[in-house]
């Protein structure tokens, strides 16, 4: 039986994977680190590195302040490195920010009207729902990663050519 060792990566400190297919092949596969797809993102970029059907997960590099989001359904955010605070308002009228058969982020143009309903502070390892009928804004003293369930929308982006390997990584 072999050893296996689990290495936990980080913004600053990570390997690319790969893909190692046992008896198929790599062409049925593709693999992104979320890492390496944070390190070379915008701050707040919503890069899609899985699909499902209609919904996505998308990888945000954390720095800074984000714009305000809102969606029509839940979504969640995991923080998989640094610490990220998500700001929360519950909106007055949702329906007049994003249609309620809306699908994925969008957009709030400017402060978005309604009762705050508090921060939440998020550490490596710590997720978040993010209801529907309200807005939310990231905010990250330092550069850190989240990685977004949701589902395909205005905001996500997709550059699968530029983050996907599909061939077994060539060791040295």
């Amino acid at each position: 039986m072999s050893d296996y060792t689990t290495v936990y990566g980080s913004l600053n400190d990570f390997t690319p994977g790969g893909v190692d297919p046992i008896n198929d092949d790599p062409k049925n596969y593709v693999f992104s680190n979320v890492f390496d797809v944070a390190s070379r993102s915008q701050p707040y970029e919503r890069v899609a590195v899985g699909k499902n059907l209609e919904y996505a997960l998308e990888v945000v590099r954390a720095e800074g302040e984000s714009p305000w989001y809102t969606a029509a359904h839940d979504e969640f955010a995991l923080c998989m490195d640094g610490q990220v605070e998500i700001h929360l308002v519950k909106l007055d009228d949702p329906d007049a920010v994003v249609a309620p058969d809306s699908e994925g982020a969008h957009l709030v143009d400017g402060m978005p009207e309604g009762r705050k309903m508090g921060r939440i502070v998020l550490n490596r390892g710590h997720q978040a729902l993010l209801p529907p009928g309200a807005a939310y804004r990231f905010s990250a003293e330092s550069p850190g990663v989240l990685l977004m369930q949701t589902i395909f929308g205005p905001c996500t982006v997709e550059r699968w050519a530029e983050i996907c390997q599909s061939e077994p990584m060539k060791l040295d």
